[in-house]
């Protein structure tokens, strides 16, 4: 089995075309036909069912097609460490990122790192929480951070960072007349929240929160990335649940950040890693996430307007 034989089969499984496949792979579909054929002689088994109508993985098929990236993760990350080690790095961890983790506490983790191992390569990739799982149980990745510890078997799920959920409210908005905003005041109006693919434990950790007032929410937009909730916000679309931090770094203007009444809801972060001895890179890597607390972030100037109305102060 040869990597050829790897990459058009995994052109092929996407497409599910032949000559599309071929076309992607600037190749003839004859040679492309025979590389597949040759593949399925290897494993003695069949990995397409093709028809003069279409082209579909068999059961087997969609099996080897969960694995083959993993071996072209494996080679780059092969490369990758040999260039890092020519580069004067001698050590590499492979960290996960998933569900917008809290940018002015991981960067302030990230110089600490720096400032400390600079000899330690630190390779960061923004994930799904369930690609993170999957990667930290197949060794692609070291460490992982997320908003979830609903993992599965074989994963530690450790709470690090914590910072509190705040109502994000455009400026002169009628809610600006509370300091601390009852839950039923926010439910009244429109919500925009994250995806629960792409920020899937910051969502549950937030529905837990909603769930706590038999009150439907309002759910006007599901967005991705905090970016595009605080412009809908400051746009007056409607209202936003993020961490503080994330409020307080926005680059929109006009947003103000308000705590909910009654309650002190937290969003946690945590480090997920295998269920095994962790290296001495990783373990000092662990160490130090501790060590990042809200007295050492580097903070930059207040964006966030607090223009608010003059009875502001009601409770």
């Amino acid at each position: 089995m040869e990597l050829r034989h790897l990459r058009c089969f995994i052109a092929v499984a996407e497409e599910l075309h032949f000559a599309r496949a071929a076309e992607r792979l600037h190749i003839e579909q004859s040679p492309l036909s025979r590389a597949i054929k040759e593949l399925e002689e290897e494993l003695d088994v069949q990995l397409f069912v093709r028809t003069t109508r279409n082209t579909r993985l068999t059961r087997a098929g969609e099996l080897f097609r969960e694995h083959v990236p993993r071996v072209f993760t494996a080679l780059q990350q092969a490369r990758d460490s040999v260039k890092a080690a020519a580069n004067g790095f001698n050590g590499v961890l492979r960290v996960a990122l998933s569900d917008g983790i809290t940018p002015p506490r991981f960067s302030s983790f990230l110089a600490l790192c720096r400032q400390e191992e600079p000899e330690i390569e630190i390779r960061l990739s923004e994930v799904p929480l369930a690609e993170q799982i999957k990667g930290l149980h197949h060794d692609i990745y070291d460490v992982g951070f997320s908003r979830s510890n609903e993992v599965a078997d074989g994963i530690i799920a450790e709470s690090v960072w914590e910072e509190p959920l705040m109502v994000a409210i455009p400026a002169r908005h009628p809610l600006l007349t509370y300091k601390r905003i009852p839950l039923e005041e926010v439910l009244r109006y429109p919500l925009v929240l994250g995806d629960p693919q792409a920020c899937e434990g910051c969502v549950r950790q937030i529905e837990r929160v909603l769930r706590q007032v038999d009150q439907e929410p309002l759910i006007a937009e599901r967005v991705a990335s905090i970016d595009l909730m605080m412009t809908l916000v400051s746009a007056g679309f409607a209202l936003g649940l993020a961490g503080e931090s994330q409020i307080a770094f926005s680059r929109e203007l006009d947003i103000v950040a308000r705590p909910l009444a009654g309650q002190h809801p937290m969003l946690t972060t945590y480090l997920l890693r295998a269920d095994r001895d962790p290296s001495e890179n990783l373990t000092r890597f662990i160490k130090r996430v501790g060590a990042v607390t809200s007295s050492n972030i580097r903070t930059k100037p207040d964006r966030v307007s607090h223009a608010a109305s003059p009875e502001e102060m009601k409770s």
